[in-house]
């Protein structure tokens, strides 16, 4: 009788870890660590169109992701960003985008895609304090905008995302430097 009780409830933490493990996994989008995989972020600064801007994304001595860079006007250029592109992700049902990170009090966008191939995508604006914390991003609050313009479009209202990036633009000169730790929907 004992080892059966001890059978039952060693099955019992396991099934409970097993199912907060899977609860974590599906609010997260992309939780960094030395073992990340990087090479679905990419790295797209303005000389796509003839701006000199450079950024790089990688990880640093603590596990976490380093979007750093500087970013130029010249050459009618102005804007670094990094994109991550997945597998679609439900996201039905979910409100919030929460992003653990540290900035440099500067201005960046937040930008999420619902299919990878629009040629827009739904944005926001943060602002970073200088230190570690958690911002959240409500989805209905994501508006739609291409190359700098909002679109005639309602604002984020789908069940699945495929792309989410982050964007510096300040329409100045500037280094910059943002650490990210987690993105988890909510």
């Amino acid at each position: 009788m004992k080892n059966n009780i001890l059978g039952l409830s060693v099955l019992f933490v396991i099934f409970v870890s097993a199912c907060s493990l899977t609860s974590e996994n599906m609010n997260s989008i992309f939780n960094f660590s030395h073992s990340s995989k990087m090479n679905n972020w990419i790295v797209v600064n303005d000389n796509v169109m003839g701006g000199i801007s450079s950024a790089s994304f990688e990880l640093n001595r603590d596990g976490d992701a380093e979007f750093k860079g500087t970013v130029s006007t010249a050459n009618n250029g102005g804007f670094a960003s990094v994109r991550y592109r997945f597998r679609a992700k439900d996201i039905a049902g979910k409100k919030t985008i929460s992003i653990r990170l540290k900035g440099d009090s500067k201005s960046y966008q937040f930008r999420v895609k619902s299919q990878a191939n629009d040629y827009y995508s739904y944005i926001t604006t943060f602002s970073t304090l200088g230190n570690w914390e958690t911002i959240h991003i409500n989805l209905q609050d994501l508006y739609p905008s291409f190359r700098g313009n909002k679109l005639n479009k309602d604002n984020f209202n789908n069940s699945s995302i495929e792309e989410i990036s982050f964007l510096i633009a300040n329409k100045k000169n500037e280094s910059f430097k943002l650490v990210i730790d987690k993105i988890e929907i909510n």
